[in-house]
C-alpha cells in the first residue's frame, strides 16, 4: 500500500470504532496502537514500533502505559499474531498474552478437491 492508502485506511478506522494512540520520544513519534473497546474486552488491532526503534524497550513501555492508564482492568484484552510472526508471538507472551486460539485458512484456489479427499473415505 502508499503512504496515501495507508493514511485512508487509518482515517477510516479511527472515524469508527476505533482509537488510535500515538508514542512519541522527544516529539518524535516512534510506536502506534490502534485497538477497539467492546463490552468484555479491548481488541487491539494493530500495534507498531518503527523499525529502528525496536528492541529498545519501546513496545514494551508502551504496552505498560495502555494497560496501566488506557485500558480499563476489568477487561479481557486480546491481540492477534499471525503464527509467522515468531518475533511478535514471543513479544506478546512476554508481557503475559496466553495462547487462546488457532484460525487456519485455505486460500481460494490453493487445493484441488484430490488433495483434500486423497487421505481416506467417508462412508456416508
Amino acid at each position: 500500500m502508499s503512504v496515501d492508502d495507508l493514511k485512508e485506511r487509518m482515517r477510516g478506522w479511527i472515524t469508527t470504532d476505533y482509537t488510535a494512540v500515538v508514542f512519541s520520544i522527544s516529539d518524535e513519534p516512534v510506536a502506534y496502537a490502534l485497538f477497539r473497546e467492546e463490552p468484555n474486552e479491548v481488541y487491539l488491532r494493530q500495534f507498531f514500533v518503527r523499525r529502528d526503534k525496536r528492541r529498545q524497550g519501546i513496545g514494551r513501555e508502551a504496552m505498560k502505559l495502555l494497560i496501566e492508564k488506557v485500558w480499563p482492568t476489568s477487561k479481557r484484552l486480546t491481540v492477534e499474531v499471525l503464527c509467522q510472526n515468531q518475533a511478535g508471538i514471543d513479544f506478546w507472551r512476554s508481557i503475559g498474552y496466553k495462547d487462546h486460539c488457532l484460525t487456519l485458512e485455505i486460500m481460494p484456489g490453493s487445493l484441488s478437491s484430490r488433495q483434500i479427499f486423497s487421505g481416506g473415505r467417508a462412508s456416508w
